[in-house]
């Protein structure tokens, strides 16, 4: 049965072992995270070891590395031994959009890594403060006749190519501001310094719930339970519009399929234990499991997807 992200959630039936897998794990594994301490994806990682290090019998280790738009963690990831004991945590950036992006990467994401599964999707709020026109259709109608600029969390972010892809779509011209994260962007568009912004839904529900800033749409297919009065921006008229914040499970490319079958199990396991759903949900981001060919599908979808954005636009890190 698929889910509403249209993806099948899958754990493998692990019925036959390698030798070497069945030794596995030897040792503590390393989880690295190529994000800093303390946001969504951080958060769900250290829920998503504590419960695999329960059920492999070794300690499920987190560790940092951020930087280079998840360039840096991803790259540690994949020049790691490729024996099970190492794997990590990467977002749409690094696996789907950097390559576009950047000169020159450290790593190939479609040859260094095994995917392992789907983690989370992380939906995002086009807001506008209340002075403005009260639905979408309204402001792109307006923007067609008065450029209004939209407030981003950074050149190259998800936010960033959301607002891109918007334009693509509807050819209604929008003026982008890079920002330095979703939190100045939310902030500025309630102080009216910025009409427009496009921010992921933890920087904007308390706002958007109290009235003082308005969600004119929410950038996944289905509505989103944390506001079921948000449309989205297919109901409210862009049609065919989709953009996701989203990150996963990935291991050294060589990792053997029985180990990657083990650890695609216990990460949808940890994903479906109550707890870590709701601190998931509490950060803002819906668990999803998947398994590791539905994953890479998708990763190379998004390549395709963002890789087009990019292009058309000319999107530019700096």
């Amino acid at each position: 049965m698929k889910n509403k992200w249209g993806l099948t959630p899958f754990i493998f039936l692990l019925c036959t072992f390698t030798a070497g897998a069945q030794s596995w794990p030897s040792k503590p594994i390393r989880f690295i995270v190529s994000f800093p301490p303390g946001g969504s994806s951080d958060l769900i990682a250290r829920s998503i070891a504590r419960k695999m290090g329960e059920k492999l019998g070794q300690p499920v280790v987190v560790e940092n590395k951020p930087g280079a738009g998840g360039n840096i963690g991803v790259d540690a990831v994949a020049k790691s031994a490729p024996d099970g004991h190492t794997i990590g945590l990467a977002a749409a950036g690094a696996l789907s959009v950097n390559q576009s992006l950047y000169p020159a990467m450290p790593f190939d994401p479609q040859k260094d890594l095994a995917p392992i599964s789907m983690l989370a999707m992380i939906p995002f709020f086009l807001v506008a403060h209340p002075s403005q026109k009260p639905t979408l259709a309204e402001v792109l109608l307006e923007a067609k006749t008065r450029p209004l600029s939209y407030g981003h969390g950074g050149n190259g972010s998800a936010m960033h190519l959301s607002g891109e892809l918007l334009q693509m779509i509807t050819h209604v011209p929008l003026v982008p501001v890079a920002y330095k994260g979703s939190g100045p962007v939310a902030t500025d568009v309630l102080g009216g310094q910025v009409p427009l912004g496009i921010v992921d839904v933890p920087s904007a529900i308390a706002n958007v719930k109290a009235g003082k800033l308005r969600a004119l749409a929410v950038t996944t297919r289905r509505r989103i339970s944390a506001a079921p009065d948000v449309p989205t921006f297919e109901e409210a008229g862009v049609a065919g519009y989709e953009s996701i914040g989203w990150f996963g499970a990935v291991a050294p490319a060589g990792t053997p399929p029985a180990i990657i079958n083990r650890l695609n199990a216990e990460i949808a396991a940890a994903l479906a234990a109550p707890d870590v759903r709701e601190k998931a949900l509490a950060a803002g981001a819906e668990p999803l499991a998947s398994s590791p060919q539905e994953f890479a599908a998708f990763i190379r979808d998004e390549a395709r997807k963002w890789g087009d954005v990019i292009q058309k636009a000319g999107v530019k890190l700096e």
